[in-house]
């Protein structure tokens, strides 16, 4: 397993832009897929983006699509997610998570590692 600790959360305006980071330990985060959920006050975890251990493949929430990028540097052992044109139905706490297989980070199922999560407040 790997250790994750996520960053970069704060109190922004709708429209702004924010870059979430996710900073592992271990060796082995080349090795795993990695992702972000979010849950807002009173609702379920949901998923938010994906990134295989390559990076060559990402996916996304529907809801974010367009607005937020995933991205990972092996050899810093980090993720990111930057989010643009934030709105406040963005506001959650942020989660890192990593698993083997990027499906699972997708459906939710397998997750083998999150986060202590970020606060992200998107004012209008």
């Amino acid at each position: 397993q790997v250790q994750l600790v996520e960053s970069g959360g704060g109190l922004v305006q709708a429209g702004d832009s924010l870059r979430l980071s996710c900073a592992a330990s271990g060796r082995t985060f080349s090795s795993y897929a990695m992702g972000w959920f979010r849950q807002a006050p009173g609702k379920e975890r949901e998923f938010v983006a994906a990134i295989s251990w390559s990076g060559d493949n990402t996916y996304f929430a529907d809801a974010v699509k367009g607005r937020f990028t995933i991205s990972r540097n092996n050899a810093e052992n980090t993720m990111y997610l930057q989010m643009k044109h934030l709105k406040p139905e963005d506001t959650a706490v942020y989660y890192c998570a990593a698993a083997t297989q990027v499906t699972w980070i997708v459906r939710n199922a397998g997750v083998s590692s999150w986060g202590q999560g970020t606060q992200v407040i998107v004012s209008s």
